[in-house]
C-alpha cells in the first residue's frame, strides 16, 4: 500500500466494466458505452478514436493499430492487425538512387495507408454490439464541440508543431502557436469523416471524396499513393506470440509489430536473480539495459513483413536467450549495437477496456511520430501517418521497403495471464515498448508490486548508446551506471505511459493508469 503522506495515485477498483487510457474523455466515453451495454470492443473503439481528438499529436484516423482480444470464456488470444501497406509504387531501390540511406521521416516516402479505420470496422462488426453510429458518436460530439487541450498534450504540441506542414497548420494549428492547456481543439472536418464512416462503413473512408482528399495531399507531396492503394487496405487476424515468466504467460502481437522483443527480453533476464536486488538499484537498471542491448539488436535484423519475417523462432526461444544473457558482464556495460536505419519514435494511445462478461481488450492506436508525416488532407483535416519510416533501406533486409509490405511497428498491445488472472496493458513509447513491458512485468512478478506501483515506478531504457534514466533515480544509482560504462542520460521527457486493468481470480477488476499522461482508469 503506497504512502498516503506522499503525492500518488491508488489503483481504481470495480466490478462490472472499466477502462484505463491516456485522457479522462475517452476513458469516460468508454465507460458509457459499458454503461449502454456494449462490449469491451465497443469501449475501446470509442475510447480510441476519441483519443485522436484529445491527443492528435499521438494518433488519428490517418493511423494504425494492432489489437489483443479475449473473449469471454475464451480460451485462446486472438490478435489482429490493423497496419497499413507501403503503396504498390513504393520501392526503396529509388529511394537509394535518390541517394537516401533511410526512408525520410517527414515527407511522403514514409506514409504507409492508414489501417485503423478499417480495423475498427472490421473488429466492430466481429466482436461490437452497438454498431459503429454508437461508437463514433462521442468523437463526433467532440471534434465539433471543441476538447480542452491537457497539459501534456499542450507540451507535446510546443515540441512538435514544427512539423507541421501545408493544409496541417490550418487544421492543427489555427491558434498561430502551440494552444495553452485548457484551449479549446475542434476538427470539424473529421467530425465529417466520422460521420460517414458511421452511415456508410469503411468505403466511406477508403473511397470516394475522403480518400480523393487524403490522395490529394500525399501527391501534393510528392507521393506515389494510388486510389487502388486505399481500395485494397484490409487488416486481417493475425497469430499472437507468447512465453513464459516466472507462472505467468505474456502474450504479444507478432510481426510485424516487435512484441517478440520483449518476450526475447525476458527470457533473458529469467537468467539473473532480479528479485534479490533492490528494484531502483543500478544492478538492476544495468542487466536490463543490457538486455535491452541484445534484444532490439536481434528485433532489428529479423522483424519485418508478416510475410517475410522468418526466424521469428530465433525471438522465442529460451536456448537464444540464454546464449544472449551469458554475454552479458553483470559489472560492465557493453557497446551498443550497430542499429540498422529504421527510425523509432514514440508517439502511441494505448486503452485497456473489460466489459462484465469478461471480454478483455488491448488496443494500441498510433500515427508513429508527433503529429505524423505532418501531412494532413486538405478538406477534412486528416492528419498522414508516417509508419514508413519504420522500414529500413537495406537491400534484402525482411523489413525492407517495397509496395505492398507493412514496415516494422514499434506499438505493442499486451496481455499476462497466470493464477487465475489476466492482465491487458500497453506502455506507449515507440522504440521503449518491449523494455517497458519486460519491465512492468518484472516489477509485478520479481518485486510484488501492484500493477499502479509498477508503472509508477522510474524507468531507464537503453537506446542510441546512452542509457536514458528518469529523475525518480538518485544521483548516486546514476554515478554507479557510469561507472559501469554507461553514457548515463536524464531524458528531457518522460519514458513512455503505460494503462493496465487486472482482472483478478474473484472477479474484481484493479486499474492503473501512468501519471507521466493525462489519463486515468475508471470503472463501474
Amino acid at each position: 500500500m503506497r504512502d498516503f503522506h506522499l503525492p500518488g495515485r491508488s489503483p481504481v477498483y470495480a466490478s462490472n466494466g472499466m477502462c484505463a487510457t491516456s485522457h479522462p474523455l475517452a476513458a469516460g466515453a468508454a465507460v458509457d458505452i459499458l454503461l449502454r451495454g456494449g462490449t469491451a470492443m465497443d469501449a475501446a473503439i470509442a475510447g480510441a478514436v476519441l483519443l485522436g481528438i484529445c491527443e492528435p499529436q499521438m494518433t488519428g484516423i490517418g493511423g494504425d493499430c494492432f489489437v489483443l482480444v479475449r473473449r469471454p470464456g475464451a480460451g485462446a488470444i486472438e490478435a489482429f492487425n490493423g497496419s497499413g501497406a507501403a503503396p504498390a509504387a513504393a520501392n526503396a531501390a529509388a529511394l537509394r538512387a535518390r541517394g537516401e540511406t533511410t526512408v525520410p521521416v517527414y515527407g511522403a516516402d514514409a506514409v504507409t495507408i492508414p489501417g485503423a479505420i478499417d480495423a475498427f470496422c472490421q473488429l466492430s462488426e466481429s466482436h461490437g454490439r452497438l454498431g459503429l453510429d454508437a461508437l463514433l458518436a462521442p468523437t463526433i460530439h467532440y471534434a465539433e464541440a471543441g476538447v480542452p487541450v491537457a497539459p501534456r498534450v499542450a507540451r507535446d504540441w510546443i515540441t512538435d508543431a514544427d512539423i507541421l506542414k501545408g493544409h496541417a497548420k490550418r487544421h492543427f494549428l489555427p491558434w498561430g502557436t502551440p494552444p495553452a492547456p485548457g484551449t479549446l481543439f475542434r476538427a470539424p472536418g473529421q467530425a465529417e469523416v466520422l460521420r460517414r464512416i458511421a452511415a456508410q462503413g469503411r468505403d466511406a473512408f477508403y473511397a470516394g471524396e475522403v480518400a480523393d482528399d487524403m490522395l490529394a495531399a500525399l501527391t501534393e507531396a510528392g507521393g506515389v499513393h494510388t486510389a487502388d492503394d486505399f481500395a485494397r487496405q484490409t487488416g486481417m487476424p493475425s497469430a499472437p506470440v507468447s512465453g513464459g515468466y516466472k507462472g505467468q504467460t505474456l502474450t504479444e502481437h507478432g510481426a510485424n509489430g516487435q512484441g517478440a522483443t520483449a518476450i526475447l527480453m525476458l527470457n533473458m533476464l529469467k537468467e539473473f536473480d532480479l528479485a534479490a536486488m533492490d528494484p531502483r538499484s543500478a544492478a538492476r537498471v544495468h542487466i536490463e539495459a543490457e538486455a535491452t542491448k541484445l534484444a532490439y539488436d536481434a528485433r532489428n535484423r529479423i522483424i519485418g513483413d508478416p510475410d517475410r519475417t522468418a526466424r521469428m523462432e530465433f525471438m522465442l526461444s529460451t536456448d537464444s536467450a540464454r546464449r544472449l544473457a551469458a554475454l552479458i558482464d553483470p559489472k560492465r556495460a557493453m557497446a551498443a549495437p550497430a542499429p540498422l536505419s529504421e527510425a523509432i519514435h514514440k508517439d502511441t494511445i494505448y486503452i485497456a477496456c473489460v466489459d462484465r462478461d469478461g471480454m478483455a481488450v488491448s488496443l494500441i492506436y498510433s500515427i508513429f511520430h508527433g503529429f505524423g508525416s505532418g501531412i494532413a488532407s486538405e478538406k477534412f483535416g486528416i492528419l498522414l501517418q508516417n509508419r514508413g519510416a519504420g522500414f529500413t533501406l537495406e537491400e534484402g533486409h525482411p523489413n525492407e521497403l517495397q509496395g505492398g509490405r507493412r514496415p516494422m511497428h514499434t506499438i505493442i498491445p499486451g496481455m499476462l495471464e497466470g493464477g487465475g488472472s489476466l492482465v491487458p496493458f500497453g506502455v506507449m513509447g515507440g522504440g521503449y515498448q518491449p523494455a517497458g513491458h519486460a519491465r512492468f512485468v518484472t516489477n509485478l512478478m520479481d518485486f510484488g508490486q501492484d500493477p499502479q506501483s509498477a508503472i509508477d515506478a522510474p524507468r531507464s531504457f537503453a537506446d542510441g548508446g546512452q542509457l536514458k534514466v528518469e529523475r525518480g533515480y538518485s544521483d548516486a544509482v546514476r554515478a554507479e551506471l557510469a561507472e559501469m560504462g554507461h553514457d548515463v542520460v536524464i531524458p528531457d521527457e518522460p519514458l513512455g505511459g503505460a494503462q493496465a486493468i487486472v482482472i483478478r481470480p474473484d472477479g474484481v477488476l484493479e486499474g492503473a493508469s501512468d501519471p507521466r499522461k493525462d489519463g486515468c482508469a475508471l470503472g463501474y
